[in-house]
């Protein structure tokens, strides 16, 4: 049977549950809302009754900051209830250390859990209010509303997949076919891409490709990928700050001394970012500079003393950009940027000892009616990163 429980903080450490009613009332300006009571709710198969008394106020919830309810909850009638859940198929961090914790107790038999949050919203809110606040508060990337009811089991129901589509005709598709059918799937690419993918296919596989196979395409032309932002040519330039086109001529004439002799590299966001070291590389001042097939992570030689004697190293630094990620999921976008930039010293059989996370974003104080359209607030992106760090 699913076992359900629910733990709430007791009044005075119920911080979340103040900070998001004071979030709600200022940045969607719904004053009608009075109180929110946040549940932490656990659905559980697979323990029997006396591990549930064990876990109940040791592994749900802590006596001292928290109150425990086992299956029922006390909702009052004329409250709104909103239930939120990831996804089928997302990682859910709270519901895995909740496994492995009752597995500990069970002596090596894990139970099946899922965690959701439910916010009880009180006050003499109106259904259109309570829409925008759903609008506010559920990323549709990683998340949903959730049932109110009891599950009978926890078992996931996967669909079962179709068989992959081929995209019937591409190979022979008129210039006019090509641009709908670029336009319906909103490819990463450009248009001259597609043409590229089109015209490999027709004389080099001699087939039309699979769905699949146009996807994964598209997302090697991806910024999170390729950096399409940063690698894009800069042809006109208007720079309204003295000091920032001091910094823009100081690199114009940094290229003259890189590319001489050379093809110089497009004018982009890259280049300007990395000709600081290429200028002290060919001026001869990163003799320390350890060069290899893999450069991933920027490694210097030092001699580091080890029991007073001086043994060779390596010092590795990785910068990670994950813009795009976090713009659409800023949580499990903050994550895989720390996670990577870990990542790749760690292939390089180095010890990581220090790691920066660096959020930039547009104005947070702006209002949700300032966003832009399937744009998630400013301020629900730099919170949210900021919890993952």
């Amino acid at each position: 049977m699913v076992k359900r429980i629910y733990v709430k903080k007791k009044k005075g450490f119920d911080i979340e549950a103040k900070d998001l009613l004071a979030d709600i009332q200022e940045n969607l300006a719904i004053q009608s809302l009075k109180n929110i009571i946040i549940l932490n709710r656990y659905d559980v198969e697979g323990i029997t009754e006396e591990i549930l008394e064990q876990a109940k106020n040791t592994v749900f919830s802590e006596p001292q900051v928290d109150e425990c309810y086992v299956e029922e909850y006390p909702f009052n009638k004329e409250d709104s209830i909103l239930g939120i859940e990831f996804l089928p198929g997302q990682f859910d961090q709270r519901a895995n250390a909740l496994e492995e914790c009752l597995q500990i107790l069970a002596n090596g038999n894990r139970p099946t859990a899922k965690s959701a949050k439910i916010y009880i919203l009180e006050g003499n809110i109106q259904e259109k209010e309570i829409e925008k606040i759903k609008k506010y508060m559920i990323n549709q990337v990683d998340s949903r509303e959730c049932s109110l009811e009891k599950p009978e089991n926890l078992k996931q129901q996967m669909q079962i997949p179709e068989d992959v589509a081929v995209v019937k005709g591409f190979i022979d598709m008129t210039k006019e076919d090509s641009e709908k059918f670029y336009q319906k799937y909103g490819f990463a690419m450009d248009f001259a891409d597609l043409q590229f993918c089109q015209n490999y296919f027709k004389e080099v596989e001699k087939r039309d490709p699979t769905m699949t196979e146009m996807k994964m395409i598209d997302t090697y032309w991806s910024d999170h990928c390729r950096h399409t932002t940063f690698l894009t040519k800069l042809e006109i330039l208007e720079i309204k700050w003295d000091l920032l086109q001091k910094v823009y001529e100081d690199y114009l004439q940094a290229r003259d001394l890189v590319y001489e002799n050379r093809k110089a590299k497009d004018i982009c966001l890259m280049d300007i970012a990395t000709i600081a070291a290429k200028e002290l590389k060919k001026a001869g001042y990163m003799k320390e500079l350890d060069e290899s097939e893999e450069i991933n992570a920027c490694s210097i030689k030092a001699d580091i003393l080890v029991d007073g004697k001086p043994e060779e190293y390596l010092i590795m630094f990785k910068n990670e950009t994950h813009n795009h990620p976090t713009e659409i999921e800023p949580f499990g976008g903050a994550a895989t940027c720390l996670g990577g930039a870990i990542r790749d010293p760690l292939s390089g059989r180095v010890y990581v000892y220090q790691a920066m996370r660096v959020t930039g974003c547009g104005d947070p104080r702006k209002t949700v009616e300032e966003t832009m359209p399937n744009k998630l607030p400013q301020r629900k992106l730099t919170n949210e990163a900021a919890r993952r760090i």
